[in-house]
């Protein structure tokens, strides 16, 4: 799948999940939302576009949700 429309993805799902005023539970929910909702190639290319580009175009709830359950979204990969 293309990386930019991936990366698209993720951040509206970021949005939705933001207004949590919970920081950790906002990270949680993003991550569980991919783990739970998105193809394992899909969130091996949402990772591999973080790694390889440092995160470019995705909103920063994301890149941390990415940094702190990257693990979990590793798994089924």
């Amino acid at each position: 799948m293309d990386a930019h429309k991936l990366v698209k993805m993720a951040n509206e799902i970021a949005s939705f999940f933001e207004a949590e005023p919970d920081r950790a539970v906002m990270l949680e929910s993003i991550a569980g939302h991919l783990k739970r909702l998105w193809d394992p190639r899909m969130r091996r290319d949402l990772l591999r576009w973080e790694d390889e580009h440092r995160g470019e175009g995705l909103k920063d709830s994301v890149r941390a949700a990415i940094g702190a359950h990257r693990d979990k979204l590793l798994g089924g990969v």
